[in-house]
């Protein structure tokens, strides 16, 4: 099989499986389990951080092919794009989304401080349980694909670019590893997905397909992630610092408030540093 069969392959497993297996696992419990999943995300984000700060940004200095190292202003302008244009991304859904949702308010965190919140799923039940035309309904279904999306396909870019960097290393180099610890991230993402489907009359089959589907974003970043990095080593250095800067934001801007907002203890901290300490070893192993 082709390095690029085994990307896509690979990153669907963890984009869709991670969300498939975490919409199974909520619409198994359909339980609060908040301490639970922001340790999860504390612990990902940490790995995130790891083999972003570790393996993806020293490898965009010199890439694989390159025979001269990357500027830092090329790297430097590469990661802020990326952080910046998922940052606004977010924030014009933000903008858009947060007015209809009745607890969130001026007294409320400026952060997401639930995974309903994170990917919209409060939107899309808000206008569920307010019996919404079927047009505002399917506007809501699209903001919510479209949330997730944002969060999925830097993920998927992350993935893809690393094995157009390390090809040779299927199943053991940084590519493997970002796309075990993306889906880890997945389930707790996947479960706040299926309950609020459930809830809204979905059967429960077909929601956690839904679920699943929703994963699939992360295979189209991933396909571009891998495309550009086989262009030159340049496009390889730019897809890596653009991918790590997205990373960046998603863990700093979004899992860790969001972690220490769901359990607002020095826990998730705690299980941050862990999951750095456990991405740089197995970046270095």
């Amino acid at each position: 099989m082709s390095v690029f069969a085994w990307v896509v392959v690979i990153t669907a497993i963890a984009g869709m499986g991670g969300t498939g297996l975490g919409g199974f696992i909520g619409a198994v419990l359909r339980r609060d389990s908040s301490k639970i999943v922001s340790l999860l995300l504390s612990f990902a984000g940490g790995v995130m951080l790891a083999v972003v700060c570790f393996d993806l940004l020293p490898e965009s200095f010199m890439p694989e092919g390159a025979v001269q190292e990357t500027p830092l202003w090329f790297v430097t302008v590469g990661v802020l794009a990326g952080y910046g244009i998922i940052y606004l991304l977010n924030d014009l859904i933000d903008r858009k989304t947060n007015p209809e949702v009745a607890h969130i308010d001026a007294s409320h965190p400026a952060t997401a401080d639930d995974l309903d919140e994170l990917i919209h799923a409060d939107h899309y039940q808000a206008h569920k349980s307010r019996v919404s035309n079927n047009y505002e309904l399917f506007i809501a279904g699209i903001v919510m694909a479209c949330a997730i999306a944002l969060h999925n396909m830097p993920e998927g870019m992350v993935i893809g670019a690393s094995y157009a960097g390390d090809a040779g290393e299927i199943l053991t180099g940084s590519g493997f590893i970002i796309a075990v610890v993306i889906g880890l991230h997945n389930i707790p993402e996947g479960m706040a997905v299926s309950v609020p489907l459930i809830s809204g009359g979905m059967n429960k089959w077909k929601a956690i397909g839904a679920t699943a589907l929703t994963g699939f974003p992360t295979v189209i970043g991933a396909i571009i992630g891998y495309s550009l990095g086989l262009l030159s080593p340049l496009w390889l250095a730019a897809a890596l610092s653009f991918a790590g800067g997205a990373m960046l934001y998603v863990v700093f801007g979004e899992l860790l408030p969001e972690a220490i907002l769901m359990w607002r203890s020095k826990l998730p901290a705690f299980f941050m540093l862990v999951g750095t300490l456990a991405g740089l070893v197995l970046v270095h192993i």
